[in-house]
């Protein structure tokens, strides 16, 4: 209870002295930039059409309060196929969708530029680093049942 009042008269006081209460580091940081879902075996057979290879994706999630920079990211597999962000800014609460084909660039979309599948249809492992390598999040799968992967 001492602690709320302490909080609460701080705050009334920043604002009659016209301060701004900013959140701490570790509040603002709350939530992740993660991996969402991997489709690693897109639709019908794997004759390596552009629209074949951009069925095949790894979605990436912002649960952060803050627009973060993914700048120098890289997106790898068990193989070591690596994507590296460019000059990119992953909104505060958005996904991106990083596809394995050719495409134009987008605040959604963001395109390898591949001309073959980078994800095995059986199992395989995403993982997502920071541009000082590292690791943020991983997302490993192992069946052929199902066609994606909830990370």
């Amino acid at each position: 209870m001492i602690r709320t009042r302490s909080i609460a008269a701080a705050a009334v006081a920043a604002s009659l002295t016209g301060l701004t209460l900013l959140p701490s580091q570790a509040q603002a940081a709350t939530g992740s930039v993660h991996l969402y879902k991997i489709y690693y075996d897109s639709p019908g057979s794997d004759r390596g059409s552009n629209a074949s290879l951009n069925a095949e994706f790894v979605q990436i999630r912002n649960t952060t309060a803050r627009a973060v920079s993914l700048k120098g990211w890289t997106l790898v597999d068990a193989s070591n196929h690596k994507y590296v962000f460019g000059a990119y800014t992953l909104a505060r609460g958005k996904m991106v969708t990083v596809r394995t084909g050719k495409g134009t660039n987008t605040a959604t979309n963001r395109y390898q530029g591949r001309a073959w599948y980078v994800w095995n249809n059986d199992k395989d492992t995403a993982t997502l680093k920071t541009s000082t390598g590292s690791r943020v999040d991983t997302c490993s799968y192992n069946s052929t049942r199902v066609d994606y992967k909830m990370c």
